[in-house]
């Protein structure tokens, strides 16, 4: 059914937004803060547009994201916690967001019964999905490097 696949884009996009702004929370570092800010106000965007298609196909959208989404959200804290709130740390973790988002968007996509308009909208949003992953595993790899040339 089209509204549960979109819907769980929904959940997905809510996922992404919760935990980049729990990212934005952990991290002591000024320039990643404003990048999971940033991430986290475009999986707001995403989410609302998702609502919108379901909404307009006369479903009733999702308006909170998943239960395994909120178990990644406290892993973050807690990884983050025990890890003295190490950039790295909380970077291999956002980037472990977008890997599952990267698959729902995938899956999504393969489905093969999203009509036209619907295709190009969770297409551009799952363009910016592999966008976001990319990002975020230079800027892993950027922090990883910087890490052991200190160490």
């Amino acid at each position: 059914d089209l509204t549960s696949v979109l819907n769980e884009l929904v959940e997905t996009s809510k996922d992404g937004e919760q935990g980049f702004r729990t990212a934005a929370e952990d991290t002591h570092d000024a320039q990643l803060r404003e990048i999971f800010l940033s991430r986290a106000q475009d999986c707001a965007k995403g989410a609302q547009q998702l609502q919108d298609l379901v909404t307009r196909m006369g479903g009733t959208p999702e308006d909170s994201g998943s239960i395994a989404g909120s178990m990644h959200r406290g892993w973050v804290k807690l990884r983050s916690a025990v890890a003295a709130r190490d950039e790295v740390a909380i970077l291999e973790e956002c980037e472990r967001g977008e890997d599952v988002a990267k698959a729902r968007y995938r899956d999504a996509l393969e489905d093969g019964t999203l009509p036209a308009d619907v295709r190009t909208v969770v297409q551009h949003q799952y363009d910016g999905v592999l966008r976001n992953h990319d990002q975020i595993r230079a800027l892993r790899d950027q922090y990883r490097a910087s890490a052991q040339g200190r160490a």
